[in-house]
């Protein structure tokens, strides 16, 4: 049996983007009659057939959204997931969960095999290996081929679609002003997410604040790396070998890690050694002493997600302008920070 061939295939094979090849076979005035020949006789040629199925589900609407996360581990996923799951109960939406493992195969895998009439739009934050190779293309197809995205957290300036972020880069201007105000002089950074957007801004943050207060950046006690086992190795050094007073954590595992070093290396915490780590679970609670951190609102981050891509599904409005909603951090004081 002859192969059918797919939109992507056949955009791929004559160097124009999917977008074109759809309206091609539909006879869009917008493209000109010489490449809707072409379109159509290499259509013809792959025998290529629409997806009536999908299309009938697009036309009727599923009322299902599709979520992407780039991992369960974060329990950051999980608190804006219930956020997206509250505002779609209430609005009659089914959700579609699915786990890219920070993988940009499996979430390119993931967009095509639910875009083909299963849901009506995604929901997602960008995977780890789509951020370091800068690849964002798929996102883009998804949008041509007329399903909405709303990105959060993790996102791309290079798609235009609706996004929700909070303000890493204030935050951690905030978050490491703090450290000064209570007394903090040389102050480390930790970073194990420093391929990742998110990681970027907050480190422009620190090193803003820094600069603001004239404390002169010193490498020694920064540590910047894209994995956990990377910088468990250069925090054990960096323990070892200089004196400091605080620490701002940019993710999650380098919050943890700063407590426990902090302790196995003889610190009193917060007594000379305070600690504000870029994240909220409930381990922030539980630890001994409890960590301070600046709380990224999850639930509300899910809530604004799942607003904006409901109200751009069920829009009468052809055409829509994104707009990327901000959502405020808040510095959660605990144990491990002195008081002021």
């Amino acid at each position: 049996m002859k192969p059918k061939a797919t939109l992507k295939q056949i955009a791929k094979e004559l160097q124009v983007s999917v977008s074109t090849v759809s309206k091609a076979l539909n006879d869009s005035p917008e493209i000109s009659e010489q490449t809707k020949i072409k379109v159509k006789e290499y259509a013809k040629l792959k025998n290529y057939k629409p997806n009536i199925i999908g299309l009938n589900l697009k036309n009727r609407k599923t009322k299902t959204i599709g979520v992407i996360i780039p991992n369960i581990l974060n329990s950051f996923f999980a608190k804006v997931f219930t956020g997206i799951e509250k505002v779609a109960e209430e609005k009659g939406y089914n959700v579609i969960t699915c786990i890219s493992n920070e993988s940009l195969e499996k979430e390119i895998n993931t967009l095509e095999m639910l875009s083909n009439g299963t849901i009506d739009g995604f929901i997602l934050s960008v995977s780890e290996e789509a951020q370091k190779l800068q690849e964002f293309s798929h996102f883009n197809d998804i949008i041509n081929e007329g399903t909405p995205i709303v990105m959060f957290d993790r996102i791309s300036e290079e798609v235009n679609c609706d996004k929700v972020i909070v303000d890493d880069f204030e935050s951690s201007v905030e978050a490491t002003q703090h450290l000064i105000n209570i007394g903090c002089k040389k102050i480390a950074m930790f970073s194990a997410i420093d391929n990742l957007s998110v990681g970027k801004l907050r480190a422009k943050g620190f090193f803003q604040a820094l600069e603001k207060n004239n404390i002169a950046l010193n490498d020694d006690i920064i540590i910047l790396t894209d994995s956990d086992e990377d910088f468990d190795s250069k925090a054990k050094l960096l323990f070892a070998k200089h004196k400091i007073d605080g620490v701002f954590a940019l993710d999650e595992h380098t919050s943890v890690s700063a407590i426990k070093l902090g302790l196995k290396n003889g610190y009193a915490i917060p007594e000379n050694l305070s600690i504000i780590g870029f994240a909220d679970g409930v381990w922030s609670r539980r630890l001994s002493p409890s960590l301070s951190t600046v709380s990224q609102h999850g639930p509300e981050i899910g809530e604004a997600a799942a607003k904006l891509l409901i109200s751009r599904l069920e829009s009468k409005e052809e055409t829509h302008s994104n707009t990327t909603t901000v959502i405020k951090t808040e510095l959660r004081q605990r144990e491990s920070t002195r008081k002021l």
